[in-house]
């Protein structure tokens, strides 16, 4: 497997005032295509400043890193709202969704802004709404939804541009034991079909459905192990 993700001696140094603050320390990091990661560590060890730059939400301070066959450590905005847009698929804790539309539409959201035609996006949001087994649900707004339900919303949203990878901040935090666990199992399957995902929690237990986990503390990786 080719390695989708390449940080070589990444650095993220916050500016507090004349004081520089290191969130991320000379991170070293591959992971492949097909890979399930999870990211772990407490409060502060530097998870959410990892997910913004695996996400192209931010750039490092020094460090290079690659996503696919592109450099993206210097880009500048536009540039990595392109990439954001077409290479990675967001899956938030809060689900994320636009009140006012269907499920059909909030799908349909990231093909819009790309510019698809209605009459293609249409068909690939509804075989999506399919895959997360919600079919039955497509004319529904987000308010008619279990939390369950619109975390699968989000998912297939996240899955509309066929991304290179998605990345999940904490997707059962808001959800029941019960539905969190319907929610990981469904990752297990998108995985199952060759998805890269990379996801940021802290709980064990759902670390364990990745096939690889990387404790992180102070910005530096602590461990890394395969489950």
């Amino acid at each position: 497997m080719s390695a989708l993700v390449h940080l070589d001696d990444v650095w993220k140094i916050y500016q507090m005032g004349s004081a520089g603050v290191p969130a991320l320390c000379g991170i070293d990091l591959d992971i492949s295509e097909g890979e399930y990661v999870a990211i772990m560590g407490p409060s502060g060890s530097g998870k959410s400043t990892m997910l913004n730059l695996l996400g192209c939400l931010d750039r490092p301070t020094r460090g290079r890193y690659s996503l696919g066959d592109r450099d993206v450590s210097s880009l500048d905005d536009d540039e990595l709202s392109q990439i954001r847009g077409e290479r990675v698929g967001f899956i938030f804790q809060s689900f994320n969704l636009i009140p006012q539309l269907t499920v059909l539409q909030n799908i349909e959201v990231p093909l819009f802004y790309r510019g698809v035609p209605r009459h293609d996006r249409h068909p690939r949001s509804r075989e999506l709404a399919r895959l997360v087994a919600l079919s039955d649900r497509v004319d529904h707004k987000p308010a008619e939804l279990s939390g369950g339900q619109m975390q699968r919303v989000a998912i297939a949203r996240a899955l509309a541009n066929d991304p290179l990878m998605l990345l999940a901040d904490e997707p059962t935090g808001n959800l029941d034991s019960a539905t969190g666990s319907e929610i990981l199992t469904l990752f297990d399957q998108l995985h199952d079909r060759g998805r890269t995902i990379v996801m940021v929690t802290h709980e064990d237990f759902v670390a364990a459905h990745a096939s690889r986990a990387i404790q992180l503390l102070d910005g530096r990786i602590e461990s890394d192990r395969r489950n």
